[in-house]
Parts: C-alpha cells; structure tokens; sequence
C-alpha cells in the first residue's frame, strides 16, 4: 500500500543513465506559492500536428485544439506522443507544432511516440524539447504536481522486467510517498483499436503495484475512458483508469471491436482531455475544439 506522507515541494525527477537509476532532482514552485494553494488543472491529449497549417473537416486541428490551452487555469500540458507528423523532424517541429501546441512549451511535459523515431534516435523530439523531455536517448522522468505524483514513461524503448527504464520506475515508485500516481505513455494497455495491447504489461503491472490511480495514453486516434482494472483487463476498485486521448489533431479513426471494461469511447470530435488533481481524487473533462460540443465529464477517488 502507498505510504501516505507527502514530499514538502514540488520535485522534477530525471533518469540519469541508462545503466544507472540514479535521479536529478530539480526545485519547483515553493510551498506556499500560488500555485501550490489550489489544486493543479492538466491537459493532455496526443496525436497533434500535421504538416499543414490548414484544416480540413477530418484533419489538421491542432491549431484549434492547442487554442484551449492557452486557459491560464492549466499548469501543465502532458503532450502524449506523435506529437507532430509525418516524422517528427525538428524542421517539421519548428514550422508546424511550435506555432500552435508550442504556445505552451514552456509548460509542457512530453513523451514520444512511435512517430517520433522516424527520426533517426527521436533526435527531432529531443532537439525540439530540450530538457523537458528528460535524459536524452532515454525521454522518461517523473515529478511532482500538488499532492501527485506523475510519471513520464516512454513505450517506444525495451520496457522489460530487468531494462533500465523499468528498474528507473521500481525505484520511483519505491520512493514515492505521495497519495495519488498518475502515469503518462503513448501506447495504450487497452484500446477498442487493437493497438499495442501488450507492449506496455509491464508497466502496468508495476504501476498497478503500486497502486497507481490514472494512465494517460494516446496512438488510437480517438478518445476512450475504461472502467478501473488490472493489468490484465479484470475490472477492479482498486485497479488503473486509463483514458485515450489520441484527439490532438491530426485525425480520427473508429474503433475495430469494443474493448472490455471501456466505458466511453468516442472518434468524431478533436480536443483535450482535462484532470483537476485534487488531494485525494480527481476530476475529468472532455474539453472539444470550439464549435463543438461533445463530452465526457466524471470523477474519481485515488486508490
């Protein structure tokens, strides 16, 4: 069970080495500070920008979609993979994802996708993001946010019992004294797309050891909420919610065959998904790109 004493500020924990799990811990906003007086609003959503700058009614709305972002209310933005298409070079970066979801750059906290390392080493992603997205090479780290703790993971690179990113998340988990986890990847344990089913079971399964409350995900290009389970799909009270949120922009496919414990799926409208992360729970809304108003609305108790 998760030990329920808090850390004191807000931390930025980094992977060092891919041979070591040391961690660099950086100073975030001080107690006492605004933003640690109210509970802490995040964004997120994947599959961004393509390599235009007009939209047409299936593609391209990542414009529309990063405008939401600009709301003074969000303190982070978790940008969840294949953040810019089709390869993710630093010019393709530069010209079309930075005019638009780069608005916010400087809060936000990536992870890369599949798309990314069309780039030979994702060197466009790490070129692009600097430090924000963690050790280069390695592009998984973990910080503080009010009374959470989140965990940026990345699927694309060996996630094996015994690899250096999962012995990094044993130990962060280890060394995790906060009440609620939340988790952040772009490849989805569960998805009504059939989309890499597999390739994430083990975080999962550590995540759900520790009793990880929330995993954000993206690749399937729509937006999907599933029931709290185990790593091996049992619906459970005491188990992971993930949301897909592959509505960033680029364009939306429909599902193959409904997954089990999915309890809301949608592949019509773009937009981002928004937690409110309060000490001991959290909230969720389905927040659509203007003009539009479909949604998804709920809340839950950390485990």
């Amino acid at each position: 069970m998760k030990r329920t004493s808090r850390r004191t500020q807000t931390t930025v924990t980094v992977a060092l080495a891919a041979s070591a799990c040391a961690a660099l811990t950086l100073a975030g906003p001080a107690p006492g500070s605004s933003a640690a007086e109210t509970d802490p609003v995040v964004a997120a959503a994947g599959d961004i920008a393509c390599a235009s700058t007009v939209p047409t009614p299936t593609t391209c709305h990542h414009q529309a979609t990063s405008d939401l972002l600009l709301d003074p209310a969000i303190s982070r933005v978790l940008a969840l993979g294949d953040m810019q298409y089709p390869s993710a070079s630093l010019a393709e970066f530069q010209t079309f994802y930075d005019p638009t979801w780069g608005r916010v750059i400087d809060k936000t906290d990536p992870i890369p996708g599949n798309h990314e390392y069309l780039t030979p080493d994702a060197s466009g992603y790490f070129d692009y993001f600097g430090a924000r997205a963690g050790p280069r090479g390695l592009g998984y780290y973990s910080f503080d946010l009010g009374s959470w703790h989140l965990i940026a993971l990345n699927s694309n690179i060996p996630v094996a019992e015994g690899t250096p990113q999962n012995n990094w998340l044993e130990q962060d988990l280890a060394a995790d004294t906060s009440v609620c986890t939340l988790a952040f990847m772009h490849h989805p344990r569960f998805s009504s797309s059939g989309s890499f089913r597999s390739r994430t079971a083990p975080l999962w399964q550590d995540l759900y050891g520790d009793r990880t409350d929330v995993v954000l995900a993206g690749h399937s290009h729509n937006y999907e909420r599933f029931a709290q389970q185990t790593p091996r799909g049992v619906a459970s009270a005491r188990g992971i919610r993930q949301f897909v949120v592959g509505t960033g922009g680029i364009n939306l496919k429909p599902a193959k065959a409904p997954a089990a414990n999915s309890e809301v799926f949608q592949s019509h409208t773009f937009g981002v998904l928004r937690l409110t992360l309060h000490p001991t729970s959290y909230d969720w809304q389905f927040q659509p790109e203007a003009g539009q108003t479909w949604t998804d609305v709920g809340s839950g108790t950390c485990v």
